[in-house]
């Protein structure tokens, strides 16, 4: 049986309002080979009608290529169907794969997404890792970084309506409008996806936000906040923290272990097969059982110890947005209707005491 987290007092967390939002991020896939992916992106868009409904701040999709599931290759697309049949939540990309894209294209597509929207547009972007994704896009991969920042300046330009003048080593442009202009002024919020130590310091120099991910400890996220701070502050930039973690609510900690922790460790096996920085003190993969990975990394249990596990890691680390990754694409679940029932019992009896 799994050690379940010590039994709270309604002492353990305080009731006083310390404005802790949450998010949803969903991988949208269907593995082994991507059958029925009309069903999967419409539970997604489902699911984010429930988040909106559950008081959730926002609903956020990834981007890849080539998998054989069938993970999202376009996540404007269904952010705008998810736009029309919702009116409040935040629609964005966690992360879109910036250097696989041409950045005019971007800020194109960004902006009327933000008009289709009516202005709840994040753009979330990262480096990328899978080589198969830089093979779809013809990118040499060693070429990420400098793509990445030259198109993080354009997309900054292109959207203040004004011509667009750039000559660097990835792209020249001279003179291209953006039109129309996104609805958010100066433009749309750009958050920056990182896990390592560069990726962090470029996202204080570069990001409005540093979106950090699901799978490091307390500790190891706090030395990646502290950079980031760090890098921000030297820029002139007003630091802002969002952490992504592994979340579910259920009656207790040992039903939240049985319907969600085969997800979790499908995905932690996944990354420890491709090197994921978090993962290398793990000998095998067959050590990334649930009762070996939750502690310290994953928020999971009765209603009551996610609140106080929201507010540990919010005092913890100066973080007062957490994006909540539901659905994985490694294993495609958990199903649609355990998903719901999380959904709308985190806004029943979690998010109103954050």
């Amino acid at each position: 049986m799994l050690p379940s987290p010590a039994p709270l007092s309604n002492s353990d967390f305080r009731e006083e309002v310390c404005m802790i939002e949450l998010s949803i991020y969903s991988s949208i896939a269907n593995p082994p080979r991507g059958d029925n992916l009309d069903r999967c992106m419409e539970e997604a868009v489902q699911e984010a009608e429930a988040a909106e409904a559950a008081g959730f701040a926002g609903f956020f999709v990834g981007e890849h290529h080539q998998d054989k599931d069938g993970f999202l290759p376009s996540p404007f697309v269904v952010l705008a169907a998810i736009a029309a049949r919702t009116s409040r939540i935040r629609v964005g990309t966690a992360v879109l794969l910036l250097p696989l894209h041409h950045p005019v294209r971007v800020a194109e597509d960004a902006a009327v997404l933000d008009i289709v929207s009516g202005g709840r547009t994040v753009l979330g972007i990262g480096l990328g890792y899978q080589d198969a994704d830089f093979r779809a896009a013809g990118i040499d991969r060693r070429e990420r970084v400098p793509r990445f920042e030259e198109s993080v300046a354009i997309l900054r330009q292109a959207w203040t309506g004004e011509p667009v003048r750039h000559r660097g080593r990835s792209f020249e442009i001279d003179g291209v409008r953006v039109t129309p202009p996104p609805l958010q002024k100066p433009g749309i919020p750009v958050w920056v996806g990182g896990w390592v130590p560069a990726a962090v310091e470029r996202a204080g120099r570069l990001g409005d936000a540093l979106v950090l991910g699901p799978s490091f400890t307390l500790e190891e996220n706090r030395a990646l906040a502290d950079r980031y701070r760090a890098a921000a502050e030297a820029a002139g930039r007003v630091p802002q923290l969002v952490l992504m973690r592994d979340a579910w609510v259920a009656d207790s900690f040992e039903q939240a272990a049985r319907i969600y922790g085969p997800e979790v460790s499908a995905a932690y096996g996944y990354y420890w097969r491709n090197g994921a920085a978090a993962f290398r003190g793990f000998a095998s993969e067959a050590e990334l059982r649930f009762e070996n990975i939750w502690k310290d990394r994953i928020i999971a249990g009765a209603p009551e110890t996610c609140i106080a596990e929201f507010k540990r890691w919010s005092d913890a680390l100066g973080v007062n947005s957490f994006i909540l990754r539901l659905r994985h694409a490694h294993s495609g679940g958990p199903p649609h209707r355990e998903i719901m029932t999380a959904i709308e019992r985190f806004g029943r009896d979690v998010i109103p005491h954050l």
